[in-house]
């Protein structure tokens, strides 16, 4: 029995999740037997389901529960002119800089940001405020001189040898076609939003749908990046969750402020602590952009940017339009305010993107605690727990029977084929009843059913809670009711 009085808890980090992501089933490096690939990773069966539920629960809350917001799926291969068109191919890069003695490439920004942080707040701002100027300008001899005016050194050779800065495209290209001479070259999409600007007519058309009205998209986008880093935060190959509602021109800042403070309020409903969420507004903005916002959340490494909130004016279906020569634009039945027809006009667009992968790393964050508390006998006893919201686990129960024999096993076999069409469950009869809890505490599962001799007796089992560790006898026919009501 746990002790109220609890020992400090452990200090963690980011290196204890990544351990504790690879112990349990969450996420592998990708090609491990292979020495790895760089900022590359696998979900494996535990994080693969988890990742399932926080795309269905985004899926839900934008397509089921709006009634002017509709979803597709479209390809990852794109005619090569949406990205000429999109701007991506023009203007997708990163300046980047090598250090000539280490051979370690540096993205110019997060170079000097990371030298500024070793700086007194004045200059370092000083410092940020001529970086941000020269990249705007797109200045990179400036910024070389900058960098060599402030001695900034490699973190590996500790030397300031360093090479020019050129820039450097993100987007992955391939070839279509089956022989490689004549084949085209083509994008792996560095963004799922222009699938929907692509489909903006097939969709409002077939769905006969009144503006305003959204379509939302769920899948892989891949970029190049120069340096990846901070676990699955930043990766070549991730997955977006994106939103485009269109709106009339000139109602852009209503609809910006009502999803801005919609998303934070999904992500407070799914379990994210509000003291862990906050805005930072983009002071300077796109160039196609009037408005912009990113929700942030503390991770263990910093205030990250988790979902961005753009306000994009006619800028995608305008680029669009002017590329493929083809009119996209919107009729508009309804009359303005001197009573006179709309008629059309080309969209204004508010943008809701959310990083799937962000998510995940956001809900382990938050979840991930390393217990220690003192028992009655005045012994230490420990825990590592996964406290993932219900709705979001994994695994909703696992079903334990006691002992290997007197048909205990049996029963508990009967409780996972009754359950297991209504929610994940877990089956297992190896090891001591504690140390099966505590592999399901690793893993998330908030609840544990133990089949005892008692319940041979009376059709009782003990329903264990992961947060606390509490027990409960509950009848065998009020086990579904129970479990399905704590995951509404």
């Amino acid at each position: 029995m746990q002790n109220d009085k609890k020992a400090p808890e452990t200090q963690w980090g980011l290196n204890e999740i990544i351990s504790h992501c690879k112990e349990y089933g969450f996420i592998f490096p990708s090609s491990e037997i292979y020495d790895g690939l760089s900022a590359v990773y696998d979900y494996g069966q535990m994080g693969s389901q988890l990742k399932k539920n926080l795309r269905d629960a985004w899926w839900k809350s934008m397509t089921q529960l709006n009634d002017n917001i509709v979803g597709i799926d479209a390809a990852i291969f794109m005619h090569p002119t949406t990205w000429k068109a999109s701007g991506h191919i023009d203007s997708f890069s990163d300046p980047m800089i090598d250090n000539k003695d280490s051979n370690k490439r540096y993205r110019v920004d997060h170079l000097i940001e990371n030298f500024a942080e070793t700086l007194k707040e004045q200059e370092a701002k000083e410092l940020l405020d001529e970086m941000d100027r020269l990249l705007q300008a797109d200045d990179l001899k400036s910024l070389y001189d900058l960098i060599v005016k402030y001695n900034i050194k490699c973190a590996v050779s500790k030397t300031s040898n360093w090479t020019e800065i050129r820039q450097f495209n993100l987007m992955f290209d391939t070839k279509l076609g089956s022989v490689s001479e004549e084949a085209d070259k083509i994008y792996l999409r560095p963004e799922t939003a222009q699938g929907i600007f692509a489909n903006f007519l097939n969709v409002q058309k077939t769905g006969r749908l009144k503006i305003p009205f959204g379509i939302a998209q769920t899948g892989k986008a891949f970029r190049n990046e120069i340096v990846a880093r901070q676990f699955i935060f930043r990766m070549r190959e991730f997955e977006q969750m994106e939103m485009q509602f269109f709106i009339r021109p000139g109602s852009q800042m209503k609809w910006y402020e009502h999803w801005k403070a919609e998303r934070k309020k999904w992500l407070e409903e799914i379990g994210i602590p509000s003291n862990k969420l906050r805005y930072h507004n983009h002071v300077k903005l796109a160039h196609y952009a009037d408005a912009a916002v990113d929700i942030e959340f503390e991770f263990p490494f910093g205030w990250k940017e988790l979902e961005g909130i753009h306000s994009r004016t006619d800028f995608d279906l305008k680029q669009h339009q002017q590329y493929s020569k083809k009119k996209i634009q919107y009729f508009d039945n309804d009359l303005n305010e001197e009573g006179k027809p709309i008629g059309n006009y080309i969209p204004y667009v508010v943008e809701t993107s959310i990083g799937l992968d962000r998510l995940f790393l956001t809900v382990i964050s938050m979840s991930y605690e390393e217990e220690k508390w003192l028992k009655e006998d005045g012994s230490e006893d420990s825990r590592v727990v996964l406290k993932i919201p219900a709705k979001l686990a994994p695994m909703k129960v696992a079903i334990l029977p006691l002992l290997k024999k007197d048909g205990l096993p049996e029963i508990a076999k009967k409780i996972f084929d009754d359950c297991k069409p209504h929610f994940h469950c877990f089956y297992e009869e190896k090891d001591a009843i504690g140390k099966r809890y505590r592999r399901m505490d690793a893993i998330g599962t908030p609840f544990c059913i133990t089949v005892d001799h008692q319940t041979k007796e009376d059709n009782t089992v003990t329903i264990r809670f992961r947060d606390d560790m509490k027990q409960e006898r509950i009848k065998i026919d009020e086990l579904k009711g129970v479990i399905l009501k704590a995951l509404q």
